[in-house]
This record gives C-alpha cells, structure tokens and sequence, in this order.
C-alpha cells in the first residue's frame, strides 16, 4: 500500500513539474539568432533588413546589451517582424560564408575577416551593424546601447524613417508619437 502511494505521489509531483518546466519554456519568448548565412539565404527568399550583433566573449559591454536590451520584450517584437538577427564573434576561427564570399581568421589581428569588413576596420565591441535587404552597409554603431536608445534606432531604420527625416527629428517627435504606448515599457 505504502509503495503505490508513493508511486501516485511521485507520477503527480513528476506531471505538475513537467507541465511547469513546459509552460515557462513556451512562454520565454527571445531574438530569432541566426547564422549569418542563414539570414543571407533568407534575405534572398524574403528580403528584409539584417542586424548583426558583433562581439567577443570577453566584451563586458556586450554581456550587459545581452541581458539588458535583447531581452526587453518590445524589442524582441519588433526586430523579430523586421529585421533577420545575427549574432557575430569578431574573433571566431571558423570560416564564415556569406553568399559566395569566404572570410577567415587572421591570426595578426585576432580577428575573422568578416568581423573586420563589417566594421570597417574599427574594432570595438559590441558594435551592431545594420544591413539593407541587398546586404549593403547601412550603418555600424559602435557602443552599448540601452534598450530605449536601441529601439529609437531600429525604429527610425526599419521603418525607413532615416529615408523621411533626421534622427534627432524622429527621436524628439514621430518616435514619441507612434511608439507612446510603448514607451514606458522601455
């Protein structure tokens, strides 16, 4: 008696922590992070503007933008509907392939050749370089960035606002007015 007790206690405690391990699972919602192949070969299929999150294990900066701004939820939203998101080691020793292009490790700057080409040789880390749905440059942006400072910014370039009007037009005056509702959420 005692042992099928306990049996029916240990199926109920072990139902109860699955169904809780599989809610907190499926409720974390988080940055769709692909390769940078990956997202090339998707712009081709469905173009849409790249963001690659350049950085090094080492980077402190980088960890805190990790844990600070990719994680507010209004951001993982809208860069998940807009933008294919990258994650970049600067100092990866695996070949990275974009389209046909090879770039590999140069032992004399510690760096992989990709890294160094995206941001144009000035290596600071993190640095978030924007991409056309062509692949071409928008912008590298060197620095930590906050959440509300990283979604003005992903705003104004994906909703092509940098075509309509200055940033700090944007920033002081469409911002404010289309994203009220979320702002105090940033």
């Amino acid at each position: 008696m005692k042992k099928k007790y306990l049996f029916i206690v240990f199926i109920f405690f072990s139902v109860l922590s699955f169904g809780q391990h599989k809610s907190t699972v499926t409720s974390k919602k988080g940055i769709e992070w692909l390769s940078i192949q990956e997202a090339y070969n998707r712009t081709q299929k469905e173009p849409r503007k790249t963001i690659i999150d350049v950085y090094t294990d080492w980077c402190g900066w980088c960890k805190v933008m990790d844990r600070e701004t990719y994680t507010n939820p209004e951001i993982i939203d809208y860069l998940n509907k807009n933008f294919y998101m990258v994650k970049l080691d600067a100092e990866s020793k695996q070949d990275i392939i974009i389209g046909n292009n090879k770039y590999t490790y140069d032992a004399s700057s510690g760096a992989n050749q990709a890294a160094i080409a995206l941001l144009q040789g000035k290596m600071s880390y993190p640095t978030t370089v924007f991409l056309d749905a062509q692949y071409n440059m928008i912008q590298p942006l060197p620095g930590y960035l906050n959440a509300k400072t990283f979604h003005e910014i992903v705003t104004y370039l994906g909703g092509d606002y940098n075509k309509k009007e200055p940033f700090d037009q944007y920033k002081n005056g469409t911002y404010k007015e289309v994203f009220k509702n979320i702002l105090p959420k940033l």
